[in-house]
């Protein structure tokens, strides 16, 4: 099985598992992928995606690509469109656990993510150029967004490798933690994450990045949606009248 599946209470823990092959992704894993992420277990407030091995994932597995014609080589990047769209706009949030190769459409797949943590052993690079191929998981969509056009072109283009220093410098990681210690940071924000309210967690991971696309006008009026949507639900108005009450934590400098 390229995809292990385990849960720790509320929190679903998906890891790729193909250390043999530094977790490349193949279109096997690539439908896990969407198969999870369009149905998520029951029970389940949010996911650590995470990789068995020494590497989160070099890319796409070339020993997977045959030859196609044009028609067939949209429809198999459409393939890794839908996955890793069905993650970014999924039912639950995703904290990703980065570590040693986090590179080409395993960077794609990271930015995918919501929350991502690096361990001081990941390093990024986008070699397609080198490959003679271009990126085709949304990489070109959202990396750019995420780190920068100039920066990504600078990556396809000469094969530029990044250290996690770097990386969560210029925005590809939130968190930065010593080795071995991702996935235990994950857990612990993936459950602060969980106990939000289910409705805040959907506005957030559905409307944010859509809101930052989108003109003005049409993300001021979908913000308003969202905040009445919020406001009203019923477990929503429970935590307003507890923080009302002091019932709730205030929120502190940590």
């Amino acid at each position: 099985m390229s995809l292990a599946f385990t849960r720790d209470g509320d929190v679903g823990i998906l890891e790729l598992n193909r250390p043999a092959k530094r977790n490349a992704l193949d279109d096997a894993t690539v439908r896990g992928l969407e198969r999870f992420a369009t149905a998520p277990p029951t029970g389940i407030g949010a996911l650590v995606l995470c990789a068995a091995g020494d590497h989160f994932s070099a890319g796409l597995d070339l020993s997977d690509v045959s030859k196609r014609d044009l028609p067939a080589s949209i429809a198999h990047s459409r393939l890794w469109h839908r996955a890793f769209e069905a993650l970014e706009f999924g039912a639950i949030p995703v904290v990703a656990v980065l570590h040693g190769a986090t590179i080409g459409g395993g960077l794609e797949l990271a930015a995918a993510c919501h929350v991502r943590i690096a361990e001081r052993s990941a390093f990024y690079a986008l070699p397609e150029g080198q490959r003679g191929i271009f990126l085709g998981g949304g990489g070109s969509v959202r990396l750019p967004r995420l780190i920068g056009t100039a920066r990504v072109m600078d990556m396809l283009l000469t094969g530029r490798v990044y250290d996690a220093d770097a990386g969560q410098a210029f925005g590809i990681s939130q968190y930065l933690v010593d080795d071995g210690a991702g996935r235990a940071t994950a857990l612990e924000l993936a459950h602060r994450i969980a106990a939000n309210a289910p409705i805040s967690n959907f506005a957030i991971v559905q409307a944010l990045g859509r809101i930052a696309e989108a003109p003005t006008s049409i993300g001021y009026f979908t913000e308003a949606l969202m905040a009445s949507a919020a406001a009203t639900d019923e477990e929503a108005q429970r935590r307003v009248q507890a923080f009302l009450d002091k019932r709730a934590a205030k929120v502190t400098r940590s």
